[in-house]
């Protein structure tokens, strides 16, 4: 059943309807807001990654101490 969810008739109709629903005037303004939010994302999620790895240098740094 979830394997056939998202087919390429699916994602079209979905197109569709977010077209008629924001215009096409609207789109490139969401596009950029989803850009954005997306890239917010990743810099928060590498923020902690790196977070984790300089607070893993500092352990080991003070351990071998």
């Amino acid at each position: 059943m979830i394997r056939g969810l998202f087919q390429p008739m699916h994602l079209l109709v979905i197109l569709v309807i977010v077209l008629i629903v924001f215009g096409p005037g609207k789109l490139p303004e969401l596009g950029n807001s989803l850009g954005k939010a997306i890239k917010g994302f990743k810099k928060a999620v590498g923020d902690e990654n790196h977070d984790g790895e300089a607070a893993a240098t500092m352990n080991q740094a003070s351990e071998k101490k």
